[in-house]
């Protein structure tokens, strides 16, 4: 035949295809998800009426298919087991309320996705459809066939549920804009966004809360998606504050052919209730600084912004950490002798020589050699006895200054009796 064309088969490449058909799925319900490898399964319950119905639904994802190039067959049924048998062994796209026990008897046993040899045994013995599977006892059928059989046939008739695993979480809030015949200016689409976060924004008032994270959606008329995800620091519903967050990913859209249907979700909310300001402390400083910290995280990255904050911890590695920039402060009272402003990781090898006391009198660093004028300690600090793995040895600290005013915390290695410089004071 020489109509037909002949390509390499390309799992990998399938399988992120598929993937992406089931996050441009997504434009019908958050919950779809891949099916093997040919196979997109769709939970729709509540979703349907905003496309006229569960036909007009079906109709609108086999056509949109078509257009893209794929060749599709759907089918809605009340459970995931008996619409995957349906769309590939029954005759229309909607399996009513309540007729799957019917119209499913006739359909063949591969419809309930056995194992192949379960299968093989089954029509071996003359067990070809589902009805006959139907009218036997389960007892026997069990033992003969083991419990999956049993649990296949509860799935296919919706006496067991069926775990659907979506492409991600499911939305807590989701709100959508369809456009006739597309938008694709930058003007059209910040006016959708405005009009997306107000819904959102009065949703959220309504229910007290705040997001933490969104993700805008925008659907293209080739069948396409791209995502464009958001966080803030605090819970907020500041309409004006989100959009500026947006606005600054937006450029990045590309709105191809034009956008047919703009989704907004949010993907994580907190509770966001009123509070009293004090009449003293400057109004609106915590908001303004997250803000700010909304707007650079949004920019660099969600781990590129932080602070340090004081670890209840006499280990210098672990007396300090790098936290959330908006983290609430913890009330911890610092170590009582002072500590350098600046470490080194790993502490930095030296020369030490002593001539009286424990003290170095001179010590080499980095091939200077430093003139002790001054030495304070020594001040011993230990492994944290409960790590089960002592990630260093016992030290003896020293603050040590030079002729010139410079100041240095060294240690000595217990065991091994060698020194190091671990930072340096201000």
């Amino acid at each position: 035949m020489p109509h037909v064309q002949v390509a390499d088969a390309d799992p990998v490449a399938d399988a992120a295809a598929l993937a992406r058909l089931a996050a441009w799925c997504s434009r019908y319900t958050p919950w779809a998800a891949s099916d093997g490898d040919d196979g997109l399964m769709l939970d729709i319950s509540g979703c349907a009426h905003l496309f006229d119905g569960e036909a007009a639904l079906v109709a609108d994802i086999v056509q949109r298919l078509a257009r893209a190039g794929f060749s599709a067959q759907a089918a809605v049924a009340d459970t995931p087991a008996a619409s995957w048998a349906w769309v590939r062994h029954g005759d229309g796209p909607i399996l009513g309320v309540g007729e799957g026990t019917t119209k499913l008897r006739p359909l063949p046993i591969m419809a309930l996705r056995l194992p192949t040899d379960v299968a093989d045994e089954l029509w071996r013995l003359g067990l070809r459809t589902i009805g006959h599977l139907f009218d036997l006892p389960r007892g026997p059928l069990a033992r003969r066939f083991g419990a999956d059989t049993l649990q296949r046939l509860d799935w296919v008739r919706g006496l067991e549920s069926e775990p659907i695993n979506p492409r991600r979480p499911a939305p807590q809030w989701r709100v959508r804009m369809t456009f006739a015949g597309g938008i694709g200016t930058r003007s059209d689409i910040d006016a959708a966004l405005d009009q997306l976060l107000s819904s959102l924004s009065a949703t959220l008032e309504a229910e007290r809360l705040g997001v933490r994270r969104l993700e805008l959606g925008c659907y293209r008329l080739d069948g396409t998606a791209q995502f464009i995800p958001i966080g803030t620091s605090q819970p907020t519903r500041d309409k004006r504050h989100l959009h500026r967050l947006f606005a600054e990913k937006l450029d990045n859209v590309a709105p191809g052919f034009g956008i047919e249907t703009m989704i907004l979700e949010a993907r994580v909310t907190e509770p966001l209730v009123p509070h009293q300001t004090a009449l003293i402390a400057p109004s609106g400083h915590n908001q303004s600084v997250a803000a700010v910290v909304d707007r650079l995280q949004n920019r660099l990255g969600p781990r590129a912004v932080f602070r340090a904050t004081l670890q209840e911890s006499h280990s210098p590695e672990r007396a300090a950490a790098a936290v959330a920039a908006m983290a609430r402060p913890r009330s911890i009272a610092p170590v009582a002798p002072p500590r350098p402003l600046r470490l080194f990781t790993p502490p930095e090898p030296i020369e030490a020589h002593l001539l009286t006391g424990p003290a170095p009198q001179r010590f080499r660093w980095r091939r200077v050699d430093h003139h002790v004028t001054e030495a304070h300690g020594p001040e011993r600090i230990g492994p944290e006895w409960w790590r089960p793995a002592p990630d260093y040895e016992t030290r003896d600290y020293f603050r040590l200054q030079d002729g010139e005013g410079r100041r240095f915390w060294v240690y000595r290695a217990k065991s091994s009796n060698a020194w190091f410089l671990h930072g340096l004071f201000a």
